[in-house]
């Protein structure tokens, strides 16, 4: 039996972080944390409101921000001692399917040891850029786990046990913002955790419709080549200690 969370961490968000925490709560029956990581815009308001009327919510508001893996990172220490084993990420800015929360919990429940972990189905309105810009991150991370089973290493709606999550996270630290989602998946790929990949629908929302995107295309795309420079490197090293592990016994 898994313990469950729900963890949505935001930043300037607007009146779709708003939204996106009334619609997870709607969705499921599992508490619902909300980690503010700096935001500038007051969108933590409305949702401190709301956690004043619903017990399931826990809003933490961060003076300063990290970005989205040390958002998570903040959200699981705080929660650490209540015992939850599994939490789900999602983004607070309305793409990532709130209706598929106890969907994806369920497979959680089927493997407990594994990562459940979502493959985007776009729809029509999604930029074309962004369907052929994530193929490099594809690739590149069938190359440093020698597997197809991660898929799309970029879509951050999954479910992740805590424990072997916050030991990569502690380990790592520097993998803070849009490069959270690929290094925490190949690391506990690394070491052992299995990969499950469910398709779950992403909702583009156009900034004409209110979307918020705060993707800076040149700094986080130097930060996704770092990554991949450190990750190709150790990777020869994992493959050997996974080739030891299976032949060794």
């Amino acid at each position: 039996m898994i313990k469950p969370i729900v963890l949505i961490p935001s930043f300037n968000t607007g009146k779709l972080l708003e939204t996106t925490v009334r619609e997870a709560i709607a969705n499921t029956d599992k508490p619902v944390l909300v980690v503010i990581d700096g935001s500038r815009d007051d969108s933590e308001k409305t949702v401190l409101d709301l956690a004043k009327s619903d017990d399931r919510l826990t809003v933490i508001v961060k003076p300063v921000n990290e970005g989205k893996g040390a958002a998570v990172r903040s959200g699981l220490i705080a929660t650490k001692k209540q015992g939850f084993t599994h939490v789900l990420v999602m983004d607070a800015d309305g793409q990532h399917p709130t209706s598929e929360i106890d969907r994806f919990f369920g497979h959680a429940e089927s493997e407990p040891r594994a990562m459940i972990l979502g493959q985007p189905v776009f729809d029509k309105n999604v930029p074309i850029e962004r369907l052929y810009g994530r193929k490099l991150s594809v690739w590149m991370v069938m190359l440093e786990v020698m597997s197809r089973a991660i898929g799309d290493p970029l879509y951050g709606f999954r479910v992740y046990p805590i424990k072997p999550l916050l030991e990569v996270m502690n380990k790592e630290r520097r993998s803070n913002r849009y490069d959270f989602d690929p290094e925490v998946a190949v690391r506990l790929y690394w070491m052992g955790v299995p990969a499950i990949k469910v398709d779950a629908p992403v909702t583009y929302i156009s900034e004409k419709q209110g979307g918020v995107s705060h993707f800076h295309y040149f700094r986080d795309n130097v930060r996704f080549v770092a990554l991949h420079i450190r990750l190709v490197i150790e990777a020869p090293f994992h493959w050997l200690a996974k080739v030891f592990r299976t032949y060794g016994k």
